[in-house]
């Protein structure tokens, strides 16, 4: 009888666990800026919830839109109105932006929209707003709240700006400054926009691999990190401020090293700073060990987010170089002077992209240029 008990109750057990998880994921699709007036602009975005479960149904119970507005000045003088709308294809959506939880049936998506209506003095200040979309997914599992962010520049750049041209030897250099870049841009149209009106044939474009990393859409907000045990314990040994000090920062390198690799990292890590041999974790933990930036490593509203380092690099150059035809280059670069060239095509002299940033003139902070313009005289 008890061995029938246990073998019942490990069967169960079994299937509980090989059932699929409630995976309700609602991400951004699209937006617009309209400029009605100076004193009255307009966005809309679109959203898609996707239920990716292939065989239960989960419920989308709840949605509550939240807007940052990113300012050069004050925000007192701008009001700011939001609207949520459902865009379901059997039910009409509502005029009171209450949510009404809506089930979405296995492998099945619907789609929703916020719109921001802003008005007021100021709004030529505006840099960037961040829409975080709250959502609650109900289901088999546990009641999750869960969020979706979507990013928008709103600061009108200008195309054609005076270069701070800077010169050593016969090498020159200059950063260029573009709006905030975004997962909707795209290379070739940044390139063409802001770096062919002042690039000459042999030239090279490094671009950082923090904004590479966020075109990409390489970045995740700490609440979409769950610190485990080992990431909660091994933070404490890395140094302050260092992006691995935080159990959010390090658990991100676990899940993308994998914890056994990153514990072995450690181990012989921490044998070799006994024998005054430094750098040897970062070696041993994978490439995102010494990319990762943890919150406040970059602008804002991105300073709120973890952001790693660029996926395929070295596909990525040859991507963009066959869309422009330009030599490009992806750097890391800081203000310690440490340049390391994560991946470029193959006209780019590594020597060359080395002198040029050695004293980081794209900076690390809010300066908003994510791309050098090298040129060898």
């Amino acid at each position: 009888m008890a061995a029938g008990i246990l073998l019942a109750g490990g069967t169960l057990l079994y299937w509980l666990n090989t059932r699929p998880a409630d995976q309700l994921w609602v991400e951004p699709q699209s937006w617009t800026l309209t400029r009605e007036t100076p004193q009255q602009w307009r966005i809309q975005t679109e959203f898609v919830a996707r239920n990716l479960n292939p065989l239960l149904e989960v419920t989308l119970a709840q949605v509550t839109p939240r807007l940052h507005l990113l300012s050069a000045g004050s925000l007192e003088q701008i009001h700011s109105l939001i609207r949520l709308r459902s865009r379901h294809e059997d039910l009409p959506p509502r005029q009171d932006n209450y949510w009404q939880a809506y089930i979405l049936s296995p492998a099945s998506q619907t789609g929703l929209e916020v719109e921001i209506q802003l008005t007021g003095d100021g709004l030529s200040d505006l840099r960037s707003a961040w829409l975080e979309l709250d959502y609650i997914q109900y289901g088999r599992q546990q009641r999750t709240l869960k969020t979706s962010h979507l990013i928008l520049p709103l600061q009108e750049v200008d195309p054609l700006p005076e270069l701070n041209w800077q010169q050593q030897e016969h090498l020159s250099w200059a950063p260029i400054p573009t709006h905030l870049l975004t997962p909707k841009d795209e290379w070739p149209a940044v390139i063409e926009r802001y770096i062919r009106p002042h690039a000459q044939p042999g030239d090279i474009i490094a671009i950082s691999e923090t904004a590479a990393a966020i075109v990409q859409g390489n970045f995740r907000h700490p609440l979409q990190v769950k610190p485990g045990f080992l990431a909660r314990t091994l933070c404490y040994f890395f140094p302050s401020k260092t992006s691995l000090s935080s159990c959010y920062g390090l658990q991100t390198l676990i899940d993308c090293s994998g914890p056994w690799r990153v514990l072995w990292a450690f181990f012989i890590g921490s044998l070799a700073k006994l024998l005054r041999i430094p750098g040897v974790f970062y070696a041993l933990a994978g490439e995102q060990a010494a990319l990762i930036d943890d919150v406040t490593g970059t602008l804002p509203p991105y300073d709120q987010f973890i952001v790693l380092g660029p996926e395929n690099p070295a596909q990525l150059v040859q991507q963009i170089q066959t869309q422009t035809g330009y030599e490009i280059a992806i750097v890391d670069a800081n203000d310690l002077g440490e340049v390391k060239i994560l991946a470029a095509t193959s006209g780019v002299k590594g020597s060359l992209v080395e002198q040029a940033l050695r004293k980081n003139p794209a900076g690390n902070s809010a300066e908003q240029t994510p791309v050098v313009l090298i040129r060898a005289q």
